[in-house]
């Protein structure tokens, strides 16, 4: 294999490869006498084929292979031996007569047009000063998270007075048949069922036409199930429901006792404000450390410069500005940019992109020499938390990370990152300085 190095300017560089065709000939030699032994060809005893009849026959099969091979292992050997990090996949480009060469008749020559990472010295984690904002929730900030708690456990007493109807939020003990015609369906009857009218849990027009029912009143509710109703055989049909109203309960004003706390599993009311303050705390603490991120990646973005890869900084500004023009299309464009022209947009969204490339490589390599891994069972644990994301369809979401390098690298650069920058706070200077809860919950974009 003969190399020439053909441009070197920046970050680009064009190397010009070439393989003697009798290297190609020595492969397709020893590639037909390895094959020729396990062929089975019609008109010859197995293992009596003649090599010069496979030659015949598959030689420039073969020699495709061969040729493939060879691209790949000189491509990877070229760039190791020019020190070439490549920044993005390298373009081939074949030189002379590719058929001549399958023929056996030329060398095989290309050129390799790659892109290399920047070199450069990132910033010792150990010399960087961070500080940490730090928040403790208050008893007033767990009182505040019990109100909410309270207000979402709705309780219900039961409903008395002299006469007593079904009202709008109302839980209801019901028994049903359903029916379309004369004919009861499957799956459309249940005994003692809790409703609550106005959830909208039943399908429209049932809760509706139990408000002023009686307890113990049976009513025959009439309704039409939805053209997109799950079951195909119900989906726009219309259908009644013959309905016994068992017994009709009152919601009533919650209380932070402990009743409410043993209706979700704990011991007490005290055992529900600890699990509050350890929430809050999580919660305060994500938005600590998403600070002091944000302040990190402004120290490295300060204290770096050099050339960007054109190809990535392309690539990364054209995902920023498909979702510009996504957003511009939909009437969602954020407020700031409304009165800024196209140029203005892409100079500023321009910007964006190279901090966060810049940021990445920055990242990367300070990863890199800091040998952080991320590993295939951390990898394999965020594919399963995606795939939870499509309920019922979890199996396929798996498989499609897992067969795909491409979506797997996704899923993998966070957590890389996110390492990374965890490995900087424990080596870097960090000081905690108290913030008060507006401050800290105060939302940022980020980088």
């Amino acid at each position: 294999m003969q190399v020439v190095e053909k441009l070197n300017e920046g970050l680009s560089r064009v190397l010009e490869v070439t393989i003697a065709k009798g290297d190609l000939t020595q492969k397709l030699d020893a590639k037909i006498a390895e094959i020729t032994p396990k062929m089975n060809i019609k008109g010859f005893r197995p293992g009596k084929v003649p090599q010069a009849h496979v030659r015949k026959m598959y030689g420039k099969e073969l020699m495709g292979e061969i040729i493939q091979e060879t691209l790949n292992a000189t491509t990877e050997q070229a760039m190791k031996d020019a020190n070439i990090r490549p920044a993005s996949q390298p373009e081939l480009k074949p030189i002379g007569d590719i058929e001549g060469v399958i023929e056996g008749k030329s060398d095989l020559a290309y050129e390799i047009a790659v892109e290399m990472m920047p070199i450069f010295t990132p910033i010792e984690p150990a010399s960087i000063e961070l500080t940490r904002p730090v928040y403790e929730p208050t008893d007033a900030d767990i009182d505040e998270a019990l109100k909410t708690v309270v207000a979402g456990s709705k309780q219900f007493e039961a409903k008395t007075g002299k006469s007593v109807k079904a009202t709008d939020g109302d839980k209801l003990i019901i028994d049903f048949v359903g029916k379309l015609g004369d004919e009861v369906f499957e799956g459309g009857s249940a005994e003692g069922a809790e409703l609550i009218i106005g959830s909208g849990q039943f399908i429209p027009g049932f809760e509706e036409q139990l408000i002023g029912a009686k307890k113990g009143e049976v009513k025959t509710l009439n309704v039409t199930f939805p053209e997109n109703y799950g079951a195909k055989n119900l989906a726009g049909k219309a259908a009644t429901f013959e309905t016994t109203v068992q017994d009709i309960l009152a919601p009533k004003e919650g209380e932070a006792d402990d009743e409410l706390a043993k209706s979700l599993g704990l011991e007490s009311l005290q055992a529900l404000k600890d699990i509050l303050k350890t929430q809050l705390q999580q919660q305060y603490g994500q938005a600590s450390r998403f600070k002091m991120k944000r302040a990190l990646l402004d120290v490295l973005d300060e204290k770096h410069s050099f050339e960007l890869p054109k190809r990535m900084l392309e690539a990364e500004f054209n995902g920023i500005w498909q979702q510009v023009e996504q957003d511009k299309a939909n009437g969602q464009l954020a407020e700031e940019d409304a009165g800024k022209s196209e140029q203005e947009l892409k100079d500023e969204y321009m910007k964006i992109a190279e901090r966060r490339v810049r940021l990445g490589l920055v990242l990367a390599e300070i990863g890199t020499r800091q040998n952080v891994q991320v590993t295939d069972q951390e990898v394999n644990q965020a594919i399963m938390q995606e795939a939870r994301n499509y309920p019922g369809q979890e199996r396929q979401v798996f498989e499609f990370y897992t067969k795909n390098p491409g979506a797997a690298a996704q899923i993998r650069a966070p957590i890389y990152e996110e390492k990374v920058c965890d490995l900087i706070f424990s080596l870097a200077k960090v000081t905690d300085t108290p913030i008060s809860k507006e401050d800290l919950l105060k939302e940022e974009e980020e980088a």
